[in-house]
């Protein structure tokens, strides 16, 4: 498809249910390719999901969600191969910012200008990155911290969690309701018309 852009996102067990399959599918709706990897599993192979909703608790609740299935093998991976890197949220990226081929690969998508799109914990992997430095950046209110020792600036969320907050070739959100937003600030940032 003409305009059509390779994508890559990054996985892990946990992830956000809302937060890798609405994304994934949408970025396919438009027409794009959208390769998900995770360490250590080959296309085929699934992560598990969870779902995280805001029930009137002091923090937001889990619970077991779908299987995602893998489609790329994550050892193939070449960020000179894409054009835009997306980072779900989730329990995975506090894991998955432990592994260094991970943090490689974001730092090259970094100093390469290319677009980054990170909702909710998904940020976690770009403070360990340590490409948020003079950079604001909204995530899940819990990741603030570590926006701010990464030398960040730290967007607070709207009170609905709706909001997208772009800075540069970086577009980031505080949870799954901004999806909406979050989406069509990174396709602008990819050039797609929306």
């Amino acid at each position: 498809m003409a305009g059509s852009k390779r994508l890559l996102m990054l996985v892990g067990d946990f992830v956000e249910d809302y937060e890798v399959m609405v994304p994934f599918q949408m970025l396919l709706l438009v027409g794009h390719v959208v390769d998900a990897v995770c360490p250590d599993k080959q296309a085929g192979d699934t992560v598990a999901t969870a779902i995280h909703d805001f029930e009137g608790d002091q923090t937001y609740s889990e619970k077991r969600g779908h299987n995602f299935r893998i489609n790329f093998n994550f050892d193939e991976v070449n960020p000179d191969d894409y054009d835009g890197l997306v980072i779900p949220g989730g329990r995975a990226p506090e894991y998955l910012r432990l592994n260094e081929r991970i943090i490689e690969i974001v730092k090259e998508f970094a100093q390469r200008n290319k677009p980054i799109a990170a909702i909710c914990h998904g940020p976690q992997i770009l403070a360990a990155a340590g490409v948020l430095q003079g950079k604001s950046c909204c995530a899940y209110p819990a990741v603030g911290p570590d926006v701010t020792l990464a030398q960040g600036q730290f967007v607070v969320p709207s009170a609905t969690f709706d909001n997208a907050h772009v800075d540069g070739n970086l577009v980031t959100a505080p949870a799954w309701p901004a999806h909406p937003a979050w989406i069509r600030e990174f396709l602008r940032l990819l050039g797609t018309p929306v």
